[in-house]
């Protein structure tokens, strides 16, 4: 049976403001979704353990889509959220995917933490898969392999754009453009022409999805690497 970790924020407002943030719900459960159908094992961890506050924004009546809906009146699923691992208890060896959330929540605690660049480099070093999803990406930004280089470093990848961080209204409390920030690091950054259609980049072992409408296309494309394996 192949093991998927999935990694979420504990992050629950835009730092210094009173301004909720956190997962963005559907990022999650389309994700798992797919899989959950199939023979996989699915963790999920966050950063601190326990609760995963759910970025509000998520669930409007615009955003709340049938799967989205389905997950979020499951209070079985949902008290998986509450009482989620933290990801410094993930033994990594046992995973063949690792898959980062998005919502603005994993700004501010996934782009520093060790035990999220651990998991990375150790899943990816014997040959599991990478992946994230929109502001998820932020996970990668500072993982260094062994010779101090980039783990995005002249990769095709893809992450929340610019031009969409100025359309949902969030330029001026997020704490970086996170595709400025992968520009930054030498990677090769490509986007869809249109703001908020699915877009996904692989490149190797490494999937990463646009924006909150590129889970399921993630999903897709994880899975097809796994039967190539």
């Amino acid at each position: 049976m192949k093991k998927i970790m999935i990694v979420n924020t504990s992050v629950d407002y835009f730092e210094g403001t009173s301004k909720p943030t956190g997962l963005w719900l559907g990022e999650l459960v389309h994700f798992y979704d797919y899989f959950n159908s199939k023979n996989y094992q699915i963790d999920l961890f966050n950063i601190n353990g326990g609760n995963t506050p759910i970025d509000p924004v998520s669930l409007k009546p615009l955003m709340l889509d049938r799967v989205t809906k389905k997950y979020y009146n499951n209070e079985s699923f949902m008290g998986m959220l509450r009482r989620s691992k933290s990801i410094k208890e993930a033994n990594p060896d046992e995973y063949d995917v690792i898959y980062f959330t998005g919502g603005h929540g994993v700004m501010f605690d996934f782009p520093n933490n060790e035990h999220i660049q651990r998991a990375i480099n150790d899943i990816y070093s014997h040959g599991g898969i990478v992946a994230a999803v929109c502001h998820g990406i932020a996970a990668l930004l500072n993982v260094k392999d062994e010779n101090g280089r980039f783990f995005i470093d002249h990769r095709e990848i893809t992450g929340f754009s610019n031009s969409e961080e100025i359309l949902v209204n969030r330029k001026n409390i997020v704490p970086f453009m996170l595709e400025s920030e992968i520009k930054k690091r030498e990677a090769y950054y490509n986007k869809a022409k249109i703001p908020f259609i699915p877009y996904v980049k692989v490149d190797d072992r490494l999937v990463t999805g646009q924006n909150p409408q590129s889970p399921k296309q993630v999903a897709q494309a994880v899975d097809k690497l796994l039967n190539k394996h």
